[in-house]
């Protein structure tokens, strides 16, 4: 059975038929379980309207594909069954992934001006339209239709601005995007098996216990990994929803079925649509990590599903590779050369993965033709971790390598024929982002596939980046010679403006499309023209979604730390307030600290001034509507300095960014210093407690989704990468619920019930909540039905919300008796 919620009235009819003697507990479960609440009407009205619409660029850049996205979804749709198997969650219903909210219409809109115009398609009732992929010559675009029992697949024509059903066939998305165009005038896609049968029945009574064993003597360490397999039934319930067909349907409608049905993880059409990219699972699976360590082989198909190479086929993984530089060994991340009709290229480790091996170099790029019978070529090999590549040409492609360790990244020029040696373009922190040149831009070639975008001459292409600042990011885009290495800026947003990129609509870069906005204007679509330098003409005119937040006044504040490290925020004071009038405010301030090895990287200035902010799901910045003063993402620096981690000094810094953070607002006059709160969601929860744990300085706090007891991720957490066996007095003080009889102040718990993030599982916040509780603490715990680690559904954001409002009105903003 996949998972359900019972209703309350479902337990309690089972309760009663056991026993009178049971009575008291009903009565406790009665009460336990609260109806959803509504927070203020103001924010309500927010949280009903409609999503701004997604914008996607046809491919010959005249049009505009405008998704409507709906508001929030019902929790009948976030709780509604799924299983939860191999660390994906499913639905049963469409052989899909579950927690979906699609699009509900496709617009077209032209470039040149004029209104969007409704795609004409005979949508199901209820249906939901997936993101459109288009086909090689940008005729023509793929989608996804979502109904209440399947998936489909659609196909637009962008001059008709109409789209049809291409085959009632159910496609197969547990596992991934179920569809790749095969040239103009096919799609490959995973399908359900006609023959897949009856969903596996769970076992009314246990056939025998569940056992698992380590017999090597290998430390096969792996982080807390969720919705792992737990069962033989979790199993069969996996094998049946992931078994695929491969088939290509034509545009007529014909299915041909390609190879058997198998667990394909992965399906891949080479640039000239002649050869498939095939990765397929097989068991045995495992109950200790998920479905992509998984016995695994990638394949080379030819179109009627003959195998032409097998580039891997690797057993079950267990000893999970650990730390930032770490790697899984043998090929790993295999793609199709985007630059040639039928090359394969893929990494390996030349140190098995293990970065505590000392050799020359860790990684080599190689590649290999069609037909796929030779030796692969090693294109270059790379001292740090190979992280990626950008394919230009048969002798241009741009390389990049990492050490996650030293926080550092290089970017190369490789010549993939051989002819030329790697040429260093640049060696960076990756933690200084004042000093990041940007990423290299793309575009789509006649075969649909993004390559380096080239200039006529043939070494100049385009960089694009976020351009930090001390005066905050600006946006830009770089004309860069890769013979010298030397940029020449072709555009930067500007104040009172974010404005960043969205794609270049020329092939000499001369006009762009780009995303505009400023603290009062929301953000919208323009077209520049660099060479002209007429007006930029504005395209699409999406309005502000919360105009009740149009009052709200914001400063970008910087302050110092007692060790020197320069903090900086952004202070948001509520619609109408007046300090002369109103004084000192309440506050909250919402944080999620970062791990940095340099005071100058933790120092750098993030964000833009001129950013339209509007609230959206359960943020905290409602707040703002109910009276009090937010002081938004404080930096909270945890540095590594002296030979130490950063993690060595975590309370001692932890405290100190909040001293500095809550002595700005108070120096600006703003935020009364006894009227204080403090929040933050995952790390930012943990960081929560650890604060009310080791001081005086809030007089609430609100933690949602946090991990409080590190002994529970015991092989790591964020950027930690030593175990609880290596580092016990550090993972021991990082631990508030070792502290929880220290914990004075009024703190709220929110947890998904269903929580599917890596170390934060619903536990911790039980424990957590029970180990206050029984010393004596201020606490309420609120658990959200059906919720994953972010919050979802229409009722679970109106509750959070409810739940938070009230917390800072009862704790908060009252003024503190005078003693």
């Amino acid at each position: 059975m996949p998972f359900r919620w019972p209703s309350l009235r479902s337990v309690g009819a089972r309760v009663l038929a056991r026993s009178i003697a049971l009575l008291p507990l009903v009565s406790t479960l009665a009460s336990a379980q609260a109806a959803y609440r509504q927070p203020p009407a103001v924010i309500q009205r927010i949280l009903d309207a409609p999503a701004t619409p997604t914008a996607l660029m046809s491919p010959d850049r005249t049009a505009i594909l405008l998704l409507e996205r709906p508001g929030l979804p019902p929790i009948s749709e976030i709780a509604a069954p799924e299983f939860r198997v191999a660390g994906i969650r499913l639905d049963p219903r469409t052989s899909g992934p579950s927690r979906q909210n699609p699009a509900r219409g496709i617009s077209i809109m032209p470039i040149a001006g004029g209104a969007p115009t409704p795609l004409a398609m005979a949508l199901p009732t209820d249906a939901g339209v997936g993101t459109p992929t288009w086909s090689p010559n940008g005729k023509l675009f793929a989608f996804v239709v979502n109904t209440s029992d399947a998936l489909t697949l659609w196909v637009g024509d962008l001059a008709a601005k109409s789209a049809r059903q291409l085959s009632t066939r159910r496609l197969n998305a547990v596992l991934g995007a179920p569809c790749d165009w095969s040239g103009d005038e096919a799609l490959i896609c995973t399908l359900v098996p006609s023959d897949r049968g009856a969903e596996p029945v769970a076992p009314q009574t246990p056939t025998g216990p569940i056992v698992q064993e380590a017999l090597t003597g290998s430390a096969d360490r792996a982080a807390t990994y969720q919705d792992l397999l737990k069962s033989p039934y979790d199993e069969a319930i996996f094998a049946h929803y992931a078994t695929s067909q491969l088939a290509r349907i034509a545009l007529d409608g014909t299915v041909t079925n390609i190879g058997t049905s198998a667990i394909i993880s992965g399906a891949t059409l080479s640039p000239d649509g002649q050869w498939m990219l095939v990765t397929t699972l097989a068991k045995p699976f495992s109950y200790s990590v998920p479905l992509n360590f998984f016995p695994t082989k990638i394949e080379v198909w030819t179109p009627d599903g003959r195998v032409a190479r097998t580039l891997a086929s690797r057993p079950l993984l267990e000893r999970v590779s650990w730390g930032s530089d770490g790697a899984q060994a043998g090929p790993r991340n295999p793609q199709w050369r985007a630059d040639q009709p039928a090359t394969l290229s893929w990494i390996e480790a030349l140190d098995n993965g293990d970065p505590t091996k000392q050799v020359p170099k860790r990684d080599r790029i190689l590649a290999l033709a069609a037909p796929f019978t030779g030796e692969p070529a090693t294109l270059v090999e790379t001292e740090w971790r190979a992280r990626g590549i950008v394919w230009g040409r048969n002798d241009l492609a741009i390389a990049t390598e990492a050490n996650g360790r030293q926080r550092k990244t290089r970017t190369w020029v490789i010549d993939p024929s051989g002819k030329a040696a790697p040429r260093l373009l640049w060696e960076r922190s990756s933690e200084d982002r004042y000093g990041d040149r940007g990423t290299f831009v793309t575009r789509r070639d006649a075969r649909g596939q993004s390559v380096l975008h080239l200039l006529n001459d043939g070494k100049t292409t385009f960089l694009r980046g976020n351009g930090a600042s001390p005066e905050g990011d600006r946006p830009f885009l770089d004309r860069f010679d890769l013979t010298t290495g030397q940029s020449t800026r072709a555009f930067q947003s500007t104040a009172p403006y974010y404005e960043t990129i969205v794609d270049l609509l020329d092939d000499r870069g001369e006009r762009l499309l780009t995303r505009r906005e400023s603290v009062n204007e929301p953000p919208n679509l323009w077209q520049r023209d660099l060479v002209r330098r007429i007006a930029p003409q504005q395209l699409t005119q999406f309005k502000d979604p919360a105009p009740e937040f149009a009052g709200v006044r914001s400063e970008r504040v910087s302050y110092k730390r007692r060790d020197g490290v320069t903090l900086h925020a952004t202070v948001y004071l509520p619609p109408g307030y007046d300090k002369a009038r109103d004084g000192a405010l309440p506050f909250l301030l919402w944080a999620y600290p970062l791990e940095f090895g340099s005071a100058d990287a933790a120092s750098q200035v993030t964000g833009s001034p001129y950013r339209f902010t509007r609230p959206n799901g359960p943020s905290h910045l409602f707040a703002l509507l109910q009276g009090y003063g937010v002081m938004d993402d404080p930096t909270m620096p945890i540095i590594g300095a002296d030979g130490k981690e950063p993690n060595d000094t975590y309370v001692e810094q932890l405290v100190a960014s909040a001293e500095a953070a809550i002595d700005q607002i108070v120096g600006m006059g703003v935020a009364d210093r006894d009227r204080i709160g403090v929040g933050g969601h995952s790390y930012g929860a943990f960081m929560t407690a650890n604060l009310l744990a080791h001081t005086r300085l809030f007089r609430a706090g609100i933690a949602r989704s946090g991990a409080y007891n590190r002994t529970l991720t015991p092989f790591g957490f964020q950027g930690e990468e030593r175990s609880f066996w290596q580092a016990q007095d550090l993972y021991e003080k990082m631990s508030p619920f070792n502290y929880a009889d220290s914990i004075k102040t009024p703190i709220l718990l929110v947890h998904g019930m269903a929580d599917n993030n890596t170390g934060t599982f619903p536990i911790q916040s039980e424990r957590m909540y029970a180990a206050l509780k029984g010393n004596g603490a201020t606490v309420r715990y609120v658990q959200l039905p059906g919720e994953a680690h972010g919050y979802a559904a229409r009722e679970s954001v109106g509750h959070t919300l409810a739940e938070m409002m009230s917390w800072l009105d009862q704790f908060v903003k009252p003024p503190k008796p005078r003693m």
